[in-house]
């Protein structure tokens, strides 16, 4: 008996030992990464509201001053920049349009390669993966070129819309791969039952398949309108005009000045970026957290 009771305190203690390790290690790997991440959260938000922050997280002086931005011109040292809510709506423009010709354009190649048997269907999803390891930056002249060749260049907010296009075209690769993967799960018996109906393939597209896969579509238009929000190396590049910068171009050029910056303004716009995706994430982590890339978790 006293054995057997020996024995049970042993796996009493093995078992909390293993738990304990497990406990660090989650710590170790989640947890302590993650520390510089929320310190620099917690600056951002600490120095947009108050003056001076103590001990790199900690207010003091509060004040609103830092988000004059929202109501009169930004102002940095000898540098006026443009107004904020022009500057947002550039931003948002790109993000929406981006967001709009990804969702139409994967949506339909999905279900075309999804649906569809042709002729070179496997080399052309192998393209379709090659086009999305290109980086926007080796292609910046040949870019150019054809921006230019368009009319498209030096044009004010119609360089804009080349720009959205020009990243519509460098997501739609990914997305439609992505897209594809919930038309494979639809099953064809559905499919079937709307075409001997009657119904016209665009009209079970339309009606019947696209309404099962709208987690992925979702999933893929939030992505896709943050990669568009967050876009600028193809701004920084293409537009010259203030008046048709976006939020990250003006942000760096704000950065740029060095002698002059004002930190708590500088943080309080980071903020003022940052709060969109915020918004799309805390409204959309449902949907995201019931899927995966090429399905629907049940």
């Amino acid at each position: 008996m006293g054995r057997t009771g020996e024995d049970i305190r042993k796996r009493i203690a093995r078992a909390r030992l293993e738990r304990m390790m497990v406990i660090a290690v989650v710590i170790l790997v989640a947890v302590v990464p993650a520390i510089p991440i929320w310190l620099m959260y917690g600056w951002i938000i600490s120095q947009s509201f108050s003056g001076k922050v103590i001990l790199g997280i900690l207010p003091t002086d509060l004040t609103l001053d830092n988000w004059r931005f929202l109501w009169s011109p930004i102002k940095m040292g000898e540098k006026e920049y443009p107004n904020i809510w022009p500057i947002t709506i550039n931003t948002l423009a790109l993000a929406l349009t981006v967001s709009g010709l990804v969702v139409f354009v994967s949506s339909l190649s999905g279900y075309a390669l999804s649906r569809m048997e042709f002729k070179g269907r496997t080399a052309l999803m192998q393209f379709i993966i090659a086009l999305h390891a290109f980086p926007s930056v080796i292609l910046l002249i040949a870019l150019f070129v054809i921006l230019n060749k368009l009319g498209l260049y030096g044009k004010g907010f119609v360089t804009l819309v080349g720009i959205a296009l020009i990243k519509a075209g460098l997501e739609i690769p990914m997305a439609t791969w992505i897209i594809k993967g919930f038309f494979d799960n639809i099953p064809w018996d559905l499919e079937w039952a709307a075409l001997v109906d009657g119904a016209s393939r665009w009209k079970v597209w339309r009606t019947v398949i696209l309404p099962l896969v709208l987690p992925g579509i979702a999933a893929v238009s939030i992505f896709s309108f943050l990669s568009g929000w967050s876009e600028f190396l193809l701004v920084f590049t293409y537009v010259a005009q203030e008046e048709y910068y976006t939020l990250p171009v003006m942000i760096y050029y704000m950065i740029g000045e060095f002698i002059h910056i004002d930190w708590g303004m500088l943080a309080a716009l980071g903020l003022f970026y940052a709060i969109p995706t915020l918004i799309f994430f805390s409204v959309s982590q449902k949907v995201l957290l019931r899927i995966y890339v090429g399905g629907v978790k049940g």
